[in-house]
């Protein structure tokens, strides 16, 4: 898999967490252990989306 792929991959992962919480606050009967793991994987998410654009901008110059 490219790195452009990987990372559009990850980007998809984000947004569809990001849906998943945002789903989860609308309904008051979710469970906010269950919010706080979403929010914990969407942003271990975001740190390898961050890196990856990192080592990418690295390895241009």
């Amino acid at each position: 898999m490219s790195m452009q792929s990987h990372l559009a991959e990850l980007e998809k992962k984000h947004q569809a967490l990001e849906q998943e919480i945002h789903e989860a606050l609308a309904h008051p009967a979710t469970d906010d252990l269950k919010i706080v793991e979403l929010k914990r994987r969407k942003l271990l998410v975001k740190e390898q989306i961050v890196r990856l654009r990192q080592d990418q901008s690295t390895s241009v110059h």
